[in-house]
C-alpha cells in the first residue's frame, strides 16, 4: 500500500511540474499562434502630433475633401444682389465663381403598396372560371417583394442583426411595420433559392483542381456544431455539420479528388488530394511560439526559412526554371535546419512535425497557382465567428444551413467583383453567381 500511494505522489509531482512548466511558458497572442487579432494586447497609440496644412488624402484617392458629383440632381446658383458694404446692386458680370460644393442628402423612404385587383370570368358559354393573369412580381404570395426580402437577409446575414433589429430598422428607416414572425417566413420562403444556387456552386467545386479548407465552431440550439469552408479563387461553399471529422470533407468532395489541398495540420484535412500545401502563416506563428518559450536554435532559423511566403507574392510572375532554382536552395536550407539538434522540446516538437511534412512545405513553388497559405479560407469565416459573438449561435438548423448559403453565394460572387447585396438579389431572381465555364 505504502508502494502504491508513493507512485501516485511520484506521479503527482510529475503533473504539478508539467502543470507549472506550462504555466511560466509564454501566452498566446495573435503573433504567435491562432487567436484572433481582436484577443491580442493592444499597445497605446503614439500621441498625435499637430496636423500642417490639408489633412493627407487617404490611401486610393487624393487629399482635399470629397470629390464632385459628375451629374448632380439639382444646381443652385447663388448671387449677391448687392455689396454688404455699401449696398451697390450687383449684376451678373459683377461676380466671378468663388466656389463650388456639393451638399448629398437622402430621401424619406417609405413603403410603396401596389394594390392588385385581381378578376375572375364566369364563362357564359362553358362556365368555367378563368383568372386574370397579373405581372410579374405580383403574384399572389407573400406581401413583400424580392427587394424587402434582399434587404432583411443581406442584413441578417452580413451584418448578423436579430429579428428584434430587423423588425426596428424597417420601421425607423422605412416605415415598414414588420413582425419577428413574418422575417422568419420571409426567410424560410428565400431558402430554395440559395440552396439551388449551392447545388451549383458545389457542382463547380467538385471539378476544381485547387481547393483550401478551413473550419470554426458555431452554435445551434446550444449545441457546438462546425462550420467548414471550401474555397479557391473561383467559389466559396460553407457548410455547417455537427461532426469535425474527415467524413465531412469526403462529403462534401463526393469522390472527387483535387490536385492540390490547402489547409492546416488538423488531421482531418490531410489526405484528401494529390498535393498538400500547409499553411505556412500557421507554421511562422508557431515558429514565434517556440522562439518566446526559448528555443534558440531550431525555430529562428525555421522561422526564417519559412518567410519564403514573401516570394509568394510574386510567384506567378517568376520563370519556371527561377521557380525551381528557389526550390532547390530552400530544400538545401530545409536540410541543413533539420540537421539541427534542439534541446528546448519546442523545437524538438517542431522538428519532429517538419520531418513528416516537409514535402508539403514548398508545394506552392512547384504550382504557383496555389496559394503558400489559408488566409483566404480564414477571411472566409471571420463573417461567422463575428455573427456567432454577436448573435449567439443559431435556434434550428434550417438557419445555420440558411446562412451558410447566403455566405456561399456572396462568397462565390465577391470573386466576379459582385456585392453581397447584388449577389443576394441576383439569387432571389433567378440568377446564378457562379462564372461561366
Amino acid at each position: 500500500m505504502i508502494r502504491a500511494l508513493w507512485q501516485r505522489l511520484e506521479a503527482a509531482e510529475r503533473r504539478i511540474a508539467e502543470l507549472e512548466a506550462r504555466l511560466a511558458g509564454p501566452g498566446k497572442t495573435p503573433d504567435n499562434s491562432s487567436l484572433p487579432p481582436s484577443k491580442g494586447q493592444k499597445p497605446d497609440r503614439p500621441a498625435k502630433t499637430k496636423r500642417a496644412g490639408p489633412r493627407q488624402g487617404s490611401l486610393g484617392r487624393q487629399g482635399g475633401g470629397r470629390a464632385l458629383v459628375s451629374h448632380p440632381d439639382q444646381t443652385v446658383t447663388a448671387q449677391a444682389p448687392a455689396c454688404v458694404h455699401c449696398h451697390t446692386a450687383l449684376t451678373e458680370a459683377d461676380q466671378v465663381l468663388h466656389g463650388r460644393y456639393d451638399k448629398i442628402d437622402l430621401p424619406v423612404v417609405r413603403p410603396v403598396v401596389t394594390r392588385v385587383e385581381r378578376y375572375a370570368g364566369h364563362c357564359p358559354c362553358c362556365g368555367a372560371i378563368t383568372l386574370a393573369p397579373v405581372p410579374v412580381g405580383l403574384e399572389e404570395s407573400a406581401p413583400f417583394s424580392a427587394t424587402i426580402v434582399a434587404l432583411a437577409i443581406y442584413l441578417r446575414v452580413t451584418h448578423a442583426l436579430s429579428y428584434r433589429r430587423l423588425t426596428q430598422v424597417f420601421l425607423h428607416l422605412y416605415a415598414l411595420p414588420i413582425s419577428e414572425g413574418a422575417l422568419d417566413a420571409m426567410l424560410r420562403r428565400a431558402k430554395p433559392c440559395f440552396d439551388g444556387e449551392v447545388a451549383a456552386i458545389l457542382a463547380r467545386l467538385r471539378r476544381s483542381r485547387i481547393v483550401c479548407s478551413d473550419e470554426t465552431t458555431v452554435r445551434i440550439d446550444g449545441r457546438t456544431h462546425w462550420n467548414w469552408v471550401f474555397q479557391n479563387d473561383q467559389v466559396v461553399i460553407h457548410v455547417v455539420r455537427a461532426s469535425r471529422a474527415a467524413a465531412v470533407v469526403s462529403a462534401v468532395m463526393a469522390g472527387h479528388r483535387p490536385r492540390i489541398w490547402v489547409s492546416d495540420l488538423y488531421g482531418a484535412q490531410q489526405g484528401p488530394a494529390d498535393l498538400w500545401q500547409i499553411c505556412l502563416a500557421h507554421q511562422v506563428r508557431d515558429c514565434q511560439y517556440a522562439i518566446d518559450a526559448g528555443d534558440t536554435v531550431f525555430a529562428p532559423r525555421m522561422k526564417m526559412l519559412l518567410w519564403a511566403v514573401v516570394l509568394a507574392r510574386r510567384r506567378k510572375r517568376l520563370a519556371e526554371s527561377t521557380r525551381r532554382t528557389y526550390l532547390r536552395r530552400l530544400d538545401h536550407d530545409l536540410n541543413a535546419i533539420m540537421g539541427l539538434a534542439p534541446g528546448h522540446p519546442h523545437g524538438q516538437r517542431l522538428r519532429q512535425r517538419y520531418g513528416k511534412v516537409r514535402n508539403s512545405l514548398f508545394t506552392f513553388l512547384e504550382h504557383p497557382d496555389a496559394p503558400p497559405d489559408n488566409n483566404g479560407s480564414e477571411r472566409e469565416l471571420r463573417p461567422t465567428a463575428t455573427y456567432r459573438k454577436v448573435t449567439g449561435g443559431f435556434r434550428s438548423p434550417w438557419g445555420a444551413d440558411l446562412f451558410a448559403a447566403v455566405r456561399s453565394v456572396v462568397g462565390t460572387a465577391a470573386r466576379r467583383g459582385r456585392d453581397a447585396y447584388q449577389a443576394i438579389r441576383a439569387v432571389l431572381d433567378g440568377e446564378t453567381v457562379v462564372q461561366p465555364g
